[in-house]
């Protein structure tokens, strides 16, 4: 296989952002999967109103491919969060007017970026699975992958392929957490009542249950529970989110007409812990550089502004010849130390069942506290408003179009 400048391993939102800016600055750029796309991912499924300005961003100082003008039209609004406790104490806070996120499935979203990173000249490799990173004189200079006995090079290697990475396993840079040990149930249910516009955040004992409304009907819902390994082994991924919802008074009447039109995808341990950004010749993006659970619903623009800090390291890299792994960490530190503070403070307190309550009454009587949360997990500080072009433009989504 011939070489590329940029080789990006995994084709989710961090590594087709990551392949898409390179390829717009002039870098030959190939992204592998090892799935064929579209297909299944489990997710929140939401795009919070920073995130998709990191798309917006994109649209404006990148090619012009119409991809937010598709997202609004295919995608569900978000106004806002709808937060309960484990009392039942609920409280609906909306973004600020004007400001707003989306709702998709992942599988079209990751669908559409992939179709923008091809439109964009990345070369796209599918059904093609790296199984271990090629190290020569102390540096990543490609990979193996399972469909060829010979190596892929390239200049910088981006690895993109989620968490639990095999490649950054191998490289001694990441490795699952001790704490916390969650696992993730997602299924898509059709004739949920929902709270039309909002995702919504349910905390428990145990764990949560996110609910996000989508498209045609469909609502995306996750239960998200603290087991340990051997529990973990004995659960049955099926029963989980039926038997959640029937033993919680405060949600299982909005699921009496509830139909499970999915299956029941199960995940987990989900943290991960990563000990640096990359090594000479590669750098991580995405989940593969770290990853707790999706609480805060941020997820995807951790993922997305991730994979644009990853293509600028890549580029200085290839520029200068010299190793980015250390620009890339400081970049990420500078980006997302204060998000990092902000969920851990909240991870704890949804840990806690002693302040779940405490914040539950607090908030019943006062809910500025949880607005200005909502706000800070929704990225809205990032959230610039529609571009006039943006809304004009128009774009066909077109299936294989590499």
């Amino acid at each position: 296989m011939n070489a590329v400048d940029v080789l990006v391993v995994g084709a989710g939102p961090a590594g087709t952002v990551a392949a898409t800016a390179l390829a717009s600055a002039g870098a030959r750029v190939r992204l592998v999967d090892r799935a064929r796309f579209p297909r299944p991912k489990l997710c929140g499924d939401t795009l919070n109103p920073g995130a998709f300005a990191v798309l917006q961003a994109l649209e404006t100082k990148g090619p012009a491919t119409g991809l937010c003008a598709r997202l609004r039209t295919r995608a569900l609004p978000i106004d806002g969060m709808t937060v309960s406790g484990p009392d039942g104490t609920t409280i609906t806070a909306d973004y600020p007017a004007g400001v707003r996120g989306f709702s998709i499935s992942r599988s079209e979203l990751d669908m559409m970026l992939v179709e923008r990173a091809a439109a964009c000249g990345v070369d796209i490799a599918e059904g093609v699975r790296a199984v271990a990173p090629v190290v020569e004189r102390g540096s990543v200079t490609g990979v193996r992958v399972d469909a060829d006995s010979q190596a892929w090079r390239a200049r910088v290697v981006i690895i993109a392929d989620g968490r639990g990475s095999r490649l950054a396993s191998a490289l001694g840079l990441s490795h699952f957490a001790h704490r916390p040990r969650r696992w993730a149930f997602g299924g898509y249910f059709s004739g949920v009542t929902t709270v039309a516009g909002h995702g919504e955040m349910h905390l428990r004992q145990q764990g949560y249950v996110g609910v996000s409304p989508l498209p045609g009907g469909l609502t995306n819902v996750c239960v998200v529970q603290t087991l340990t390994e051997p529990s973990a082994r004995r659960l049955r991924p099926q029963s989980i989110i039926p038997a959640t919802i029937a033993a919680d008074r405060w949600l299982r009447e909005r699921f009496v007409s509830a139909r499970q039109e999915s299956p029941v995808v199960a995940l987990g341990p989900l943290a991960i812990d990563a000990s640096g950004s990359g090594v000479p010749g590669a750098l991580l993006a995405g989940d593969a550089a770290g990853f707790v659970d999706p609480m805060t619903g941020d997820g995807l623009r951790f993922a997305l502004r991730g994979g644009v800090l990853a293509a600028r390291a890549a580029l200085h890299e290839l520029a200068t010849g010299h190793p980015s792994f250390r620009m890339l960490q400081r970049l990420r530190h500078q980006e997302f130390a204060r998000k990092w503070r902000f969920n851990r403070t909240l991870r704890w307190l949804a840990g806690s069942p002693v302040a779940l309550d405490v914040a539950a009454r607090m908030t019943a009587r006062w809910s500025t506290p949880l607005r200005l949360i909502v706000q800070e997990a929704g990225d809205v500080r990032y959230s610039v408003p529609p571009d006039v072009d943006e809304r004009a433009a128009t774009i066909r989504a077109q299936s294989g179009v590499w």
